[in-house]
Order: C-alpha cells, then sequence, then structure tokens
C-alpha cells in the first residue's frame, strides 16, 4: 500500500503522460532487460499475475514526474488490462509496488546511487539491482535488499531472489548476434534458465535426436527382417518346412 499523501482525485493512466521523451543512452539499456523479459514470458507463460516493463514510467504521484527505471517487475497485478496495454504504471490504480527494479548504467551517470536509490528505497521496492559492465574493481551486479527500510548490498552471482522464485545474475552469453556478458534468470540452484534462442536449439536437437533413434529402430527392424529372410532360405534348402516348425 502506498503511503503518500495523495490528492482525493487521482488521474488514470489514460490521462497521464506515457513517455518522458528522453531516449536511452545506449542500446544494452534497452537489450538487457529485454532478454530477462523474453526469458520470463516462457518461463512464466501459463502465469497472468506478473508484469515485466521496460522503460515505462511508474507513478507514485500525479503532481510529480513517474520514475523511469530501465526495467521493473511486479507481481499480483494483472499482465494484460486490453488490447491496448499500459501506457505507464500507476501505483494508486495498481495498488502493488514493483517487487524488483532494474538500472543498467550507461557511459553517463544518472543517480543510480543518490537519487533512484532513495526514490525506490522511499516507495518499498525490495529488490533495487544496478547492472554496469564498465566497472574494473567492483562487481558489474549489484543487488540491493530493503531490510527494515533500507537497501542492503546482497553478496553473490547470482542471487536467489525468495519473493521471486528465481535468483538474478550474469555471465559470457550471445544474446541477439552479441556475445559478451549478459544478466539472467536462474533456479535455485544457480543454473541458468535458458534463453529463447537457447530453448529453440534445444528442441530442435532433441527433435534431431528422436528422428536418428526413430531411423536407427527401423533399420534395426530391417536388419532382423532380412536375417530372418535368410534363415527361411537356409531351412528350404535343407528341406525344412520353416512353417512346420514346433
Amino acid at each position: 500500500m502506498l503511503e503518500y499523501n495523495l490528492p482525493r482525485y487521482l488521474p488514470s493512466a489514460e490521462e497521464l503522460p506515457d513517455s518522458d521523451e528522453m531516449p536511452v543512452d545506449n542500446e544494452l539499456q534497452e537489450l538487457i532487460p529485454g532478454l530477462l523479459k523474453a526469458i520470463l514470458l516462457i518461463l512464466w507463460s501459463e502465469r497472468m499475475d506478473w508484469l515485466f516493463a521496460i522503460d515505462m514510467g511508474i507513478y507514485y504521484h500525479p503532481d510529480k514526474p513517474p520514475i523511469v527505471p530501465d526495467g521493473f517487475l511486479s507481481l499480483g497485478v494483472e499482465r494484460f488490462y486490453d488490447e491496448e496495454l499500459r501506457p505507464s504504471y500507476v501505483l494508486w490504480d495498481e495498488d502493488v509496488v514493483p517487487i524488483f527494479v532494474l538500472e543498467v548504467v550507461s557511459q553517463n551517470y544518472r543517480k543510480e546511487y543518490t537519487t533512484k536509490l532513495n526514490e525506490y528505497e522511499a516507495l518499498g521496492v525490495l529488490y533495487y539491482v544496478i547492472y554496469s559492465s564498465r566497472r574494473r574493481r567492483k562487481p558489474h551486479l549489484e543487488v540491493h535488499k530493503l531490510v527494515n527500510g533500507k537497501y542492503e548490498l546482497q553478496e553473490g552471482n547470482p542471487v536467489w531472489l525468495p519473493e521471486i522464485g528465481l535468483g538474478i545474475g550474469c555471465e559470457r552469453g550471445n544474446y541477439c548476434g552479441v556475445t559478451r556478458e549478459w544478466m539472467y534468470w536462474y533456479d535455485e540452484q544457480g543454473k541458468r534458465y535458458l534463453t529463447p534462442a537457447e530453448q529453440v536449439k534445444q528442441e530442435t536437437q532433441r527433435a534431431q535426436q528422436e528422428t536418428q533413434r526413430a531411423q536407427q529402430e527401423a533399420q534395426r527392424a530391417q536388419q532382423a527382417e532380412l536375417r530372418v529372410q535368410q534363415l527361411t532360405e537356409q531351412l528350404r534348402a535343407l528341406g525344412i518346412d520353416p512353417d512346420n516348425l514346433g
């Protein structure tokens, strides 16, 4: 529940601006959360109680500009309202604070450790994740968990998020034809969930293996039938009727 002192009459999502008209700094700010969303769309394909949004404004007060993270996850909300989808995420309509927020640090510092951290902390976002591949001395991935109203840095890669039922981490891989370090979801044992392309490749390999097994079984059946025919001919050459054996 929101703790802000909101006005009595509140605008709907359709009445609020759905863009801050500010371009992203680089492609990674779209591709990294895009990969996380693509994996969830397969992993949670049967669930309709979640939303992973990319570069969508979060409105927490009608008279203040929205917060626009690179990506965020909310649980316990409708995946879709209607065919128009959400123009923005309005907290007084949703009544659910995002449980996970992602900021991908670009070449231009955007107050990830000051203003944004304080805003997400005040909203009550449970997990605030910061990713920067440019770091040399510090880990590229930082997962901050809200504990008693303050963020505490979690250790490890991946980091298990029990309230979400997933782990978050980063490792080298290939996405959209680019081989580099990407962020992925993980299971509780630390095993990485496959990307859509990897799942297609895996299913293709399984289908090929099944086809090969079927072909091998057909070959074995043909070979067995040939041996029976050869044995039958040998018996008849010896004057033995194989149909009357027994």
